[in-house]
């Protein structure tokens, strides 16, 4: 299994281009739309889509529903250069209530 990001700066692309992570930078609902149904139909070696926080925002019912009712790949928002910190705050309260430990 592998990750593959959806991005929408080239920065961000670099950045997970460095750690091993293929991906592609796009701008607009209808390319997150068309990425993301390659990511669920084409290669069934994708275990998580990584994207970002402003593409999710572009579509987030489309998303969301991806989430709920899809059980392959996993869909992992993340923050990246221009996102707020909202994302690891959220992650940080879920350990915090589950484990018992600040992070």
């Amino acid at each position: 299994m592998r990750f593959y990001l959806i991005s929408d700066n080239i920065d961000t692309q670099i950045g997970m281009r460095l750690a091993g992570i293929d991906g592609v930078v796009v701008h607009e609902p209808e390319e997150v739309v068309a990425e993301l149904n390659r990511a669920f139909t084409s290669s069934e070696d994708i275990g998580a889509v990584l994207i970002t926080e402003k593409l999710v925002k572009l579509c987030p019912d489309l998303i969301y529903d991806y989430k709920l009712n899809r059980k392959r790949p996993l869909i992992v928002e993340i923050p990246d250069r221009h996102g707020s910190s909202e994302v690891s705050e959220s992650i940080a309260r879920y350990v915090k209530e589950a484990v018992g430990i600040t992070i």
